[in-house]
């Protein structure tokens, strides 16, 4: 999945225009307590815990769909719905191996996407030691 598949930009914006100068501390939070969920949730299936996986995953899909990051939020939700649906029944999420095991490293690419639209210049800083090629006031060959 690219960018634009993992998070809805325009959504993004909105928020980061709503929160005005508080966005990057209320995307800080996001960070913290979505890699709080995310540990919670993996932990919840190693013990095969179907209550313990519904409130991390709620919790994560309710703050990653406010800022944009829609397939983390609608993965989040078919594990918060599973679980739900797996205590009415008693039984173990089992079924939900594999779309946990899916979640950590799409929680970390939507992050990695977030912090490259929130800081631009981290990815276009040259590497110490090495020329920029070409730049202001540099002849381009």
């Amino acid at each position: 999945m690219g960018a634009a598949e993992l998070v809805d930009w325009n959504a993004f914006a909105r928020v980061r225009a709503e929160l005005g100068s508080g966005f990057v501390r209320i995307l800080g939070y996001f960070r913290e307590d979505g890699a709080k969920a995310v540990d919670a949730i993996e932990t919840a299936i190693r013990e095969r815990n179907a209550a313990a996986l519904v409130l991390p995953a709620h919790t994560l899909k309710g703050e990653s769909r406010q800022f944009g990051a829609e397939p983390l939020a609608a993965l989040a939700e078919v594990i918060e719905m599973t679980s739900r649906r797996c205590v009415e029944a008693r039984e173990t999420p089992d079924e939900l191996i594999e779309r946990v095991v899916e979640l950590r490293p799409l929680f970390d690419a939507t992050l990695r996407l977030f912090d490259r639209e929130v800081s631009p210049l981290a990815d276009r800083r040259p590497a110490f030691g090495r020329k920029p090629a070409g730049g202001f006031g540099m002849a381009q060959r």
